[in-house]
């Protein structure tokens, strides 16, 4: 089981780095240090891999939003945490762009049947980001908004990857800071007794 593990993990960091398309069962089975034998022991195909790198990457994602649940006291606090993450993995987007977002747009490209497995980890996103909008009072657009931030976070994550410029994704974190805290619904203030 711990091989098995190694080689989702070593196929999951080089989906990341160099591609899924760009990836070969031996830069795997290299990085993981087995034989090609071993290797097909636990996998006949990349597109197995891909499923458990796909499947290791929901259960990560479930688990980091359940956590944000946790130390976000306000909607407004857990949208931060999403949208901060940009800054905690700052020098790999740099490098590489946006784990989910890279690997949604090269499947996507191949026209890849997992496709749509892929799409799965940016919807889990664009739901909960929903669900912290709807808590903030913002029912009515929750979805526009979700999907607004989500796709302002892809792009952001784009062209920071493009221009390898640290002060523009800090400038872009601290704009999408202050959209959110503007998204608060106004509420009326409370109406004094009168005596």
């Amino acid at each position: 089981m711990a091989t098995r593990q190694n080689i989702v993990d070593a196929a999951d960091t080089l989906f990341y780095e160099r591609g899924f398309e760009h990836t070969s069962f031996a830069h795997i089975a290299d990085a993981v240090q087995i034989s090609r034998g071993n290797f097909y022991h636990h996998f006949k195909s990349k597109d197995e891999i891909l499923a458990a790198v796909i499947d290791a990457r929901l259960e990560r994602t479930r688990s980091m939003l359940k956590q944000w649940e946790r130390d976000g006291a306000s909607p407004e606090e857990r949208i931060g945490l999403f949208v901060s993450i940009l800054l905690r993995n700052q020098a790999k987007i740099m490098r590489h762009g946006c784990p989910v977002g890279t690997l949604c747009t090269e499947l996507t490209k191949l026209g890849h049947a997992q496709q749509a497995d892929a799409n799965a980890i940016m919807k889990l996103f664009q739901t909960w980001l929903r669900g912290q909008f709807e808590q903030m009072g913002c029912k009515k657009d929750a979805d526009k908004l979700a999907l607004h931030l989500l796709s302002r976070t892809q792009g952001v994550a784009v062209v920071a990857q493009s221009l390898r410029d640290r002060n523009f994704l800090q400038h872009e974190v601290e704009q999408m800071l202050q959209w959110v805290e503007a998204c608060k619904p106004v509420r009326p203030p409370s109406a004094g007794r009168s005596r």
